[in-house]
C-alpha cells in the first residue's frame, strides 16, 4: 500500500472513534484539553493494537475473525450505547460535582468496541503483505488526533444539548454498531 492509501485508511478507521469521542466530550462538564488528550491516547493506543492483533490472527485463522468481527462490534456498541441512553433517561438528582472525566475502563471498552473493524482490517492486511507496523501506527495516530478533536468538539456541543447529550451519544454508538453490522451483512 502506498502512503496516500494508508493515510486514507487511517483516517477512515478513526471516524468511529471520532464520533464516539464527540459523544463522550458532550457528556462531560467542560472537559479540559488534558482529558481530551487522555481519551485520544486511550483510543489511539487501542486502535493501533487492534490491526496488529488482526494481522496476527489473519496469519493464523482469518476466516474465524472475519466471520464474527461485525457481530462483536455490534453487541459491544449497542451495550455501551444502551447504557448511555439508560443513564440519560434515568432520573437523577442534580449532581453537586458534575462529571469531569470518564472512567478508564469505560473509555477502554468504548475504544475496543469502535476498533473491532480495525481488527478485520488487520486480517485483510495480512493477505496484502502490507507493512503492518507502519499502517497500525498511522491508524493509531489518526485516531489519537480525531478522538482528541472529537472530545473538544463535544465540549462545545455538550452545553447546548444538556442532559440529552448522553442520550444522543448512546444513540450514536448504537448507530455505529448498526452501521458496522449492516455494512458487513450487505
Amino acid at each position: 500500500m502506498n502512503l496516500s492509501a494508508t493515510l486514507i485508511l487511517a483516517f477512515g478507521m478513526s471516524m468511529d472513534a471520532f464520533t464516539a469521542s464527540i459523544g463522550k466530550g458532550a457528556t462531560l462538564h467542560r472537559p479540559r484539553f488534558r482529558e481530551a488528550l487522555r481519551t485520544g491516547l486511550i483510543f489511539g493506543i487501542i486502535e493501533t493494537l487492534t490491526p496488529l492483533i488482526g494481522w496476527a490472527l489473519g496469519q493464523l485463522a482469518s476466516h474465524y475473525v472475519v466471520r464474527w468481527d461485525h457481530w462483536i462490534a455490534f453487541v459491544m456498541l449497542c451495550f455501551l450505547g444502551g447504557r448511555m441512553v439508560w443513564e440519560g433517561f434515568r432520573q437523577r438528582e442534580v449532581e453537586p460535582f458534575p462529571l469531569q472525566r470518564h472512567g478508564f475502563w469505560l473509555l477502554v471498552m468504548t475504544a475496543i468496541a469502535t476498533s473491532i473493524d480495525a481488527l478485520a482490517v488487520g486480517v485483510s492486511l495480512a493477505f496484502l503483505q502490507a507493512n503492518i507496523v507502519q499502517t497500525a501506527l498511522m491508524i493509531g495516530c489518526a485516531t489519537f488526533i480525531m478522538s482528541t478533536l472529537g472530545m473538544m468538539i463535544g465540549r462545545f456541543i455538550g452545553p447546548l444539548l444538556g442532559k440529552r447529550a448522553e442520550i444522543i451519544g448512546g444513540v450514536v454508538l448504537i448507530g455505529i454498531g448498526c452501521y458496522i453490522l449492516f455494512s458487513h451483512l450487505a
